[in-house]
């Protein structure tokens, strides 16, 4: 289910003129045209905040309000709330994991007592995932503090590995916390989910408000189960259209991101909509989401629908309530993006907003390619590069590392048919492409990590990566250059050893 998304009266500018359609408001409406590198039709349209309020049938006055902001309110026990509004929220799901686990718990330690208690021992989810399979001692110490901490307040969910040597032997071991978070039901719609990581937006496609902390913060979530929030403002996109075979979510994301830059979101909500959100599985709703903190957001948020339900069958039996946005809920922006004209995309180094077609890239040498992390090691996103390559009948150029994110996405790679393959999996396909084996699960080398890091950069190469970050120093060497790209363009970039567009194997 969709929120509404147009106002009452709505009209269309001539499409011949502008190429485009807008709301018909009462103040001057502004119009963004696009940069020349993208299809002239993919333009977005930025709709002024609306203020009016409408009174209530009892003749107070009431304000319709976003899905964020209806979130907010039911967690701070508020009937009411607007952006910049100071409130405490009550935490549903409080995450961490070993790189901010020892932090936040010193500092809940320090300011609480040594023999203090968390607020719920259910509502702590600890998942190491970041430097798992290193032989670094500082590392695997992390590991330990949150192994002895979670055996001291008996958390209920704590995800452990003891044996580094075969991950397959430690049952309880997951993987990547934002992709665990969903597969083991943490994710629930209308909640409030808290980790200390910035990727924790992920979670916000299942219609819940989740964002990244602090140490400080998280220390204080410990012991209270509550964090003082300020009610950020949102920003809408609608995006329409089918979504052409060769696209991926990723792409959409770095389109949005290229479209408003690495700040343009600062503190602020970014809502999904439209009717190709709606055709999006999970998995690429989390990938929409996920890289909402690039353009500075404070969350991500996709309606929950039929699709959201389907995928927590399964997976939890906690009660949720869904929130949707008010019909004449006030964004502070809108925009609009007619997605089945859109090519694929790449983000250039050093910043996931230099934006540019794959296919304006043909020219750059690359040294390797990495398919892997929260953003872009789930099981659809190795399904979508095992496509290409199945597609192409060839061996790959260059090294081609591969990280799955968690354990459960380590077995569908092993045991899933490739559509099309005549019964092949992923592993199948990726072996006779001429690939690396699949890795253990685990955020490899997406942050760098560990010199001992699996598929670290440790001297100045170029790489097509499925992370969200190519900042100088991410996935290793400061001197690397890293193109973030949908696992499609990756896997054609493998092919020839150079950026690719992927509609040269995809026909």
């Amino acid at each position: 289910m969709a929120a509404s998304i147009a106002p009452t009266s709505t009209s269309f500018i001539n499409k011949k003129e502008l190429d485009l359609s807008a709301f018909s408001l009462s103040r001057p409406l502004s119009l963004q045209r696009c940069k020349r590198t993208i299809p002239k039709k993919i333009c977005s349209v930025m709709a002024p905040q609306q203020s009016e309020r409408s009174p209530a049938t009892t003749g107070s006055v009431k304000t319709a309000m976003t899905m964020t902001e209806k979130i907010l309110a039911r967690a701070s026990e508020k009937t009411q709330l607007s952006p910049g509004d100071n409130v405490w929220v009550n935490v549903d799901v409080l995450m961490t994991h070993d790189v901010c686990g020892p932090g936040s718990i010193g500092i809940f330690k320090k300011e609480f007592g040594q023999n203090a208690k968390v607020w719920d021992r259910e509502k702590v989810v600890i998942i190491p995932d970041h430097y798992i399979f290193t032989s670094d001692e500082r590392a695997n110490r992390n590991v330990d503090i949150l192994r002895d901490f979670c055996t001291e307040q008996n958390i209920k969910y704590f995800y452990d590995i003891k044996d580094l040597s075969n991950f397959k032997v430690n049952p309880d071991y997951k993987g990547v916390c934002h992709i665990a978070l969903a597969q083991e039901g943490h994710c629930r719609p209308g909640e409030v989910l808290l980790g200390t990581d910035s990727h924790t937006c992920t979670a916000g496609a299942f219609g819940q408000f989740a964002t990244g902390i602090g140490n400080t913060d998280a220390g204080f979530v410990l012991g209270t189960g509550k964090l003082l929030l300020k009610v950020p403002p949102t920003l809408r996109f609608v995006m329409d259209g089918e979504m052409p075979d060769y696209l991926l979510a990723k792409d959409l994301i770095l389109q949005i991101i290229g479209e408003i830059s690495v700040a343009g979101a600062t503190y602020k909500a970014m809502e999904f909509v439209g009717t190709t959100v709606e055709s999006l599985s999970m998995e690429e709703r989390m990938t929409l989401c996920n890289m909402v903190v690039e353009a500075g957001g404070k969350n991500g948020v996709v309606p929950a629908d039929s699709t959201t339900y389907k995928y927590l069958e399964d997976k939890t039996s906690t009660p949720y309530v869904p929130v949707y946005s008010d019909e004449k809920a006030r964004f502070l922006s809108e925009y609009r993006f007619d997605i089945s004209k859109l090519e694929p995309l790449v983000a250039k180094p050093h910043s996931p907003d230099n934006r540019a077609l794959a296919r304006e890239c043909k020219d750059v040498k690359i040294d390797r390619v990495y398919i892997g992390s929260c953003t872009g090691g789930k099981t659809e996103d190795f399904l979508a590069a095992a496509k290409v390559f199945l597609a192409s009948g060839k061996k790959v150029k260059v090294p081609t590392f591969l990280v799955p994110a968690t354990q459960k996405v380590w077995m569908d790679l092993y045991s899933l048919p490739v559509p099309g393959s005549g019964g092949k999996t992923c592993s199948q396909i990726f072996e006779e492409a001429g690939c690396d084996t699949p890795a253990s699960p685990s955020c490899g080398a997406c942050l760098g990590g560990p010199k001992d890091t699996y598929a670290r950069m440790n001297v100045p190469q170029v790489c097509v990566s499925t992370t969200n970050r190519n900042f100088p120093g991410r996935m290793g060497h400061k001197e690397g250059q890293i193109y973030l790209a949908s696992p499609y363009t990756a896997a054609a970039s493998a092919l020839t050893g150079y950026v690719t567009d992927p509609r040269e194997f995809l026909h």
